[in-house]
């Protein structure tokens, strides 16, 4: 099963060029869903065909469309929770509207979206799932949740269901507020299992991310962030998108300019991303509405390569016996070491790099091992670990 993510700036292009590259690969015969996370859902718009039900839709042989049904899954994930917090807001004295309003938690339509994409690829229906996700910054914060919601089930969780199992008839007592059920904590249990099961499908290694960019100064430096941070959280990025290119060919001095400063940025981007692939799509004289006009973009990106082959891969950890102990190595392109901010707290190592921060459980191992050294190195941050920390 091959699942591979698009991502970018908003306005990039980017669920065009998943589109044409889910068109290209189902007519190689594969069998492929491509799914939308961006609560924008452009894909019908670029197929130029009507979704229906939040199901996969067909569009043509070996190629399946869909769009989540968000209250749907709303109303099947997040239910039970939804109850306790309800009658909470209830015995507080909340209006019932009010209260059905703060029950829906921000961020919750792309969260289940997520899980669509779970439920998918355990299906079994697909050879691939191509997911057309949200701008970066939302992108960023919702691959960075399974982990975050696994730091904290694996910590305070386990503790606050004790004590409101011990405390339930006390503390609703006490406070006139009632305490959740087993069934509301057997709720977040079932939708943290299911997170971690999303965190593991997408940072596997069938799994990776491409990022798509106009060649413009400012959306490539949201690209370069994009690329650091999807390593940060261990997420495989095989290779990024360079959409829109003006053509040199013909050009009038308006044009010329364009299509000289987007050669500069085009250059800098070669160098950003290093080992990447750098695949090129240039400026269409027509929107590409349509599966022809996907395919006909997907082929002139991807030339005679197959358009799902991953490539070369960035944004691995790994950790290395050396001489001198274990060397854990994280791929973090185009940062320095003054922009790394390292934190140790008994077995676990607080990575924060710009605004982003990763909790990195580290192995037994280590674990007790002190940090020897650290560097940022050829794009990647190293941490040496050797003797025993007491």
């Amino acid at each position: 099963m091959r699942i591979v993510l698009f991502t970018g700036k908003g306005g990039v292009g980017k669920s065009t060029i998943a589109a044409g590259t889910a068109v290209l690969a189902a007519r190689s015969g594969t069998r492929v869903l491509v799914l939308s996370t961006d609560t924008a859902h452009s894909l019908a718009d670029a197929f130029g065909v009507q979704l229906h039900d939040g199901e996969p839709t067909y569009v043509e042989p070996n190629l399946y469309v869909q769009q989540v049904d968000a209250q749907q899954r709303f109303e099947q994930s997040w239910a039970e929770i939804q109850r306790y917090l309800l009658s909470v807001l209830d015995a507080s004295g909340v209006d019932p509207i009010t209260a059905e309003e703060l029950t829906v938690v921000p961020g919750a339509e792309e969260v289940l979206a997520l899980l669509e994409v779970r439920t998918q690829v355990l299906s079994q229906r697909w050879d691939a799932v191509i997911v057309d996700c949200a701008p970066t910054a939302e992108t960023l914060r919702l691959l960075a949740l399974p982990e975050a919601l696994q730091w904290y089930m694996d910590r305070v969780f386990p503790i606050e269901r004790r004590v409101v199992r011990t405390l339930r008839p006390v503390l609703t007592k006490a406070t006139g507020v009632p305490m959740p059920t087993e069934t509301v904590f057997d709720a977040l249990d079932r939708l943290h299992k299911e997170m971690a099961q999303v965190r593991t499908m997408l940072s596997g290694p069938e799994a990776s991310v491409r990022i798509v960019f106009t060649p413009e100064t400012v959306v490539l430096a949201e690209a370069r962030r994009t690329l650091t941070a999807l390593s940060l959280f261990g997420y495989r990025v095989d290779g990024v998108v360079a959409n829109r290119i003006f053509p040199d060919t013909g050009a009038d001095p308006w044009r010329e300019n364009w299509a000289r400063a987007q050669h500069a940025v085009l250059e800098e981007a070669q160098e950003s991303f290093g080992v990447l692939r750098l695949w090129r799509s240039t400026y269409l004289p027509t929107e590409p509405v349509g599966t022809q006009a996907l395919a006909d973009l997907a082929a002139q990106v991807y030339g005679a390569e197959a358009p799902l082959d991953a490539g070369m891969i960035q944004g691995e950890l790994r950790f290395d016996s050396v001489a001198e102990g274990t060397l854990m190595a994280l791929a973090l392109p185009n940062i320095t070491k003054s922009e790394v901010d390292l934190v140790r707290h008994g077995d676990e190592l607080v990575i924060t790099v710009g605004p982003y921060r990763r909790v990195l459980a580290l192995p037994t191992a280590v674990s007790k091992a002190q940090i020897t050294g650290a560097r940022v190195h050829e794009g990647e941050l190293q941490v040496r670990f050797g003797g025993t920390d007491v």
